[in-house]
């Protein structure tokens, strides 16, 4: 399944299903409360979009970094001489903060350390310190990340707790010269707050793939905004990780129903439905 909501209630009428696995990597749709407690496997592709993300994370920093949105449309209304008026900004030696150092942050730090020549900063109060990498400098606090970095990128779960993660507090702890990117959770960002910042010039700027309602409202204030920079949701939507995501969906099914442990589990449980009936895979 891809973005349909898997409620307690569609459990409990497909009683034969012994594994959901998600064509992605959130599975905020899916009652996994539930499913447990009717010992379905669920389980979901967590390697198949990190790259295509990490990505679209570097393109969003560095169309804030370089103004290319405000570079394009000056061009094209004839207005060459605004390279005489405007400037951006390199990201060599700059910092780069990770909020959320799973597959993509991770991959947004390597890229921007080797690639870019900039420092990363990370903060992620789930990330087990056996599995941290040596090119991400952990930091003990949001607030920490928020004051030391340039660029702030948040690769955050679609969970409850990271709702309004991102607020008045936080913004108005980074630099002037900072940009702010999020290609993961739109609720984790209050946009209200983001929108004040940015039209009261106390951020350079923003990169948005992803927003708390989506689609967005044609009125959305944030779009009445030259410093802001957005997609529609797009960053793992290439050729490649939708390859991915149907291998590993196809990979989890395939283990459950061989009797085997799936390799990317987000609920295993305790007496699993025996394999031999019949399936729900939805698309």
């Amino acid at each position: 399944m891809r973005n349909e909501s898997i409620t307690r209630k569609v459990l409990e009428n497909i009683p034969t299903v012994k594994v959901i696995s998600k064509h992605g990597v959130g599975v905020d749709k899916i009652d996994l409360k539930a499913a447990a407690e009717q010992n379905i496997w669920v389980t979901n592709a967590p390697l198949s979009n990190a790259m295509a993300v990490a990505e679209h994370t570097i393109l969003l920093l560095l169309a804030c970094a370089k103004k290319l949105v405000c570079f394009d449309l000056a061009v094209r209304s004839g207005d060459f001489k605004i390279r005489n008026m405007m400037r951006g900004m390199d990201l060599a030696g700059k910092t780069i903060g990770i909020v959320g150092c799973g597959n993509a942050g991770e991959l947004v730090a390597k890229k921007c350390v080797y690639g870019f020549n900039m420092r990363a900063l990370g903060y992620d109060p789930h990330r087990s310190k056996t599995v941290r990498i040596r090119e991400i400098e952990y930091v003990n606090s949001l607030e920490e990340l928020f004051v030391q970095s340039d660029f702030i990128s948040l690769h955050v779960t679609g969970t409850k707790e990271n709702d309004g993660l991102i607020g008045n507090r936080q913004l108005s702890l980074m630099k002037p010269t900072a940009v702010l990117i999020n290609t993961s959770y739109g609720l984790a960002i209050d946009e209200s707050a983001l929108y004040e910042t940015l039209r009261e010039g106390k951020i350079v700027g923003a990169g948005l793939d992803v927003f708390a309602q989506e689609p967005p409202l044609l009125q959305n204030p944030l779009f009445t905004l030259p410093n802001i920079v957005v997609t529609p949701h797009v960053a793992s939507l290439t050729y490649e990780t939708a390859e991915r995501m149907c291998l590993h969906a196809a990979e989890g099914i395939d283990a459950v129903l061989s009797g085997k442990e799936p390799a990317w589990v987000c609920v295993r449980p305790q007496c699993p439905r025996m394999p031999c009936a019949s399936v729900y895979c939805g698309s």
